[in-house]
């Protein structure tokens, strides 16, 4: 993710999290730990070829120390079930890799059985719950880590 990635990031995000979309400065705050021999950030987008190189999708991981945090992964509903998320899971998990995290943790509301089968596939586990973590509707976050994403091996799942 680049900045000029930005304004159609944001767009995906008011579409696809209407009630608690990060902000543009969220994402220029978060670009600005993604470049450099000091980064601590991993951010990705996904286009589609056949639709104008239009954005369909985008993911994003910070670290620190030896832990890993995935921040947002995000797919346009057009390209649900093509593969896309498992993509960008794989290229979080090899940056969180390179950042030498023995661990990655994430949060996930617990009504998104989606996406909570896609981190189960690469073997996060359920920790515990962060209360009324999703606001607006005080909805719950389940917590999920996976322990050494380098031996993560649903890389190459095409059916997320």
């Amino acid at each position: 993710m680049r900045w000029w990635d930005i304004e159609p990031v944001f767009v995906l995000e008011k579409e696809l999290f209407p009630d608690d979309a990060w902000s543009r400065g969220m994402f220029w705050s978060e670009l600005a730990h993604a470049r450099g021999p000091l980064a601590t950030r991993r951010y990705v987008v996904a286009t589609d070829a056949t639709d104008g190189d239009r954005l369909v999708g985008y993911a994003g991981l910070a670290s620190a120390g030896d832990q890993a945090d995935v921040q947002t992964i995000a797919v346009a509903p057009s390209h649900w079930g093509t593969g896309l998320g498992s993509r960008l899971l794989t290229d979080l998990l090899g940056a969180a890799t390179a950042f030498e995290c023995a661990e990655v943790m994430l949060e996930v509301r617990v009504d998104n059985t989606r996406a909570q089968k896609l981190y189960e596939r690469f073997g996060f586990e359920p920790i515990g719950f962060r209360r009324g973590y999703y606001q607006p509707g005080n909805v719950d976050a389940l917590v999920m880590r996976l322990t050494d994403p380098s031996s993560s091996v649903q890389g190459t799942d095409t059916h997320g």
